[in-house]
């Protein structure tokens, strides 16, 4: 039996295996954010950390969240308070059929929100976002640093 794929993130789905990832929860269902017993808890919370990148250029500040399966219609971007940007949304579920028999649901549902306190140099009035191939581009440009202006002085003698 190997570990490599279980440390690094492989999926391992042996029951008889100790390091496998799917472990039973005797408690999956039994308190759920809704208060309902028949959804379970980690498909709401599954899609509630929707993972986002920030990284900061010269120019702006750029986000990029994973949202696959979502339309740019089922997503909002926003700024409160004048400096918090906030991503949101929701996953809805698939229609079940009387006839279906699910064997495994992995695919989160759910709404998800993140927020983040933007730095005093952004531009709240000139954000633009974008969404393409179930990723979320949010780009907050920033306000150019003001140089200290250099006065050359002459030297007499």
């Amino acid at each position: 039996m190997s570990l490599i794929p279980s440390i690094f993130g492989g999926r391992r789905t042996n029951v008889f295996d100790p390091f496998s990832l799917d472990v039973w929860d005797p408690f999956e269902g039994f308190l759920t954010p809704s208060g309902l017993a028949n959804a379970p808890a980690k498909d709401v919370a599954a899609f509630t950390n929707a993972k986002v990148d920030w990284k900061e250029t010269p120019e702006a500040h750029v986000f990029k969240a994973d949202l696959p399966g979502l339309k740019k219609e089922e997503v909002k971007v926003e700024v409160e308070e004048g400096n918090i940007l906030q991503i949101s949304g929701e996953r809805s579920n698939e229609n079940e059929e009387k006839n279906d028999k699910w064997h495994r649901v992995e695919r989160s549902s759910g709404k998800f929100m993140r927020r983040f306190k933007l730095p005093e140099n952004a531009k709240m009035e000139e954000i633009k976002a974008s969404m393409e191939n179930g990723v979320l581009s949010v780009t907050v440009p920033k306000v150019p640093e003001k140089k200290p202006e250099v006065k050359s002085i002459d030297i007499s003698g």
